[in-house]
């Protein structure tokens, strides 16, 4: 009668030179109730010939065969692709051969006399069998799964980084623009209308729009970062003095690139760090002290950005508030790298990006 897990009789190949053991061991099966289809080869020869024609949802193996042994017939059965359980089915081979056997991923060893568990140790091997494939798909779905949001993540980094350039050109060429505009005629105004209150609305006016033009300039430095094409260290030292001026927090930089060439991707993510690294710190910090360390010391770019603030719990990581560092780690994996967070209440938090220079070649040769 067909198992539950086998409505179909189940394929068995029994490698025995013994018509008499082979005819025991299908009665054996017979009265166990359990349908299968059981054939039988003799040498080394027929069992791989018959492998590579036929399917079988399980291999019966005798340990001692003319002129070779089970061990040699296993290792001939890991030459198929997805080959069936191998049960090991012998006389007394001695309990170190048996253990060997089974530490070469043998799925089973019985003993001829004790054959009233065949049936069992069949059922066993090939659902044991069945769910290491089942584990094996879902791990390589899951590494696809992994590999398409990679992907998307980078699209959509790129994308933004697109739309960000195209707002920076926007504002710098229409606003501005117009901004430009607008500051030549409020000096043609000054030249020629002397009195007084002309010239107070003018100097207040001209105030105003110096405000309009630097705020107009550090919102294009933020949404594309021209600094970069100095170079990273340049750009991270302007990032930190820029931080420093605004906030008023003391900054220390350390920097030391000794790789003339890096990625523009690379550099970016570095940076894009330490832009969301200072902005968390001077929003949430309450510190009186910045570090910011930039090396390529050993292959590995490390962007380092400290603080000696209240420090981050670990729960906050977690509340959508957050998103600004998950979106970091991000990055930084899109990136090739990682990111590390480090912070005790009361004693500041660390942010490290590294990023293995190495995987900048293989994407630049790709």
């Amino acid at each position: 009668m067909p198992s539950a897990t086998h409505p179909t009789p189940i394929r068995l190949l029994h490698l025995e030179d013994s018509a008499l053991d082979h005819t025991i061991v299908r009665q054996t099966l017979r009265r166990a109730g359990l349908a299968c289809e059981l054939t039988r080869v003799e040498s080394l020869d027929a069992f791989v010939q018959t492998l590579q024609t036929d399917r079988y949802d399980a291999v019966l193996a005798d340990y001692h065969l003319p002129g070779f042994t089970a061990l040699e017939a296993w290792q001939a059965l890991q030459a198929i692709p997805q080959p069936p359980p191998f049960i090991l089915l012998s006389g007394a081979i001695g309990e170190t051969a048996a253990v060997d056997a089974i530490k070469l991923g043998m799925s089973d060893y019985l003993l001829k006399d004790d054959l009233g568990k065949l049936a069992h140790v069949i059922q066993r091997a090939i659902e044991v069998q069945q769910a290491k494939r089942e584990r094996e798909r879902a791990v390589e779905e899951l590494a696809a799964s992994e590999q398409r949001l990679a992907r998307f993540a980078e699209h959509l980094q790129s994308s933004i980084e697109q739309e960000r350039a195209a707002i920076a050109r926007e504002i710098h060429d229409d606003i501005g623009g117009s901004l430009a505009a607008i500051q030549f005629d409020l000096s043609w105004i000054g030249r020629h209308h002397a009195d007084g209150d002309t010239q107070a609305h003018v100097q207040a006016a001209t105030a105003m729009l110096q405000h309009a033009v630097g705020a107009s300039q550090r919102i294009m430095m933020n949404l594309r970062p021209a600094i970069l094409d100095q170079g990273l260290q340049a750009a991270i030292e302007w990032l930190a003095g820029e931080f420093e001026r605004r906030t008023g927090i003391r900054t220390q930089v350390r920097a030391a690139l000794r790789q003339p060439e890096i990625a523009k991707n690379v550099q970016l993510t570095a940076y894009r760090t330490a832009q969301e690294a200072l902005t968390n710190i001077s929003k949430h910090a309450r510190c009186s002290e910045v570090r910011v360390e930039l090396s390529d010391a050993e292959g590995v770019l490390t962007l380092e950005v400290a603080d000696n603030g209240q420090g981050i719990e670990t729960s906050a990581r977690q509340k959508p508030k957050a998103f600004g560092l998950k979106g970091l780690q991000e990055r930084a994996r899109t990136a090739g790298g990682w990111l590390d967070i480090s912070s005790r209440a009361g004693a500041g938090t660390s942010i490290t990006l590294s990023v293995p220079l190495t995987m900048q070649a293989k994407d630049e040769a790709r």
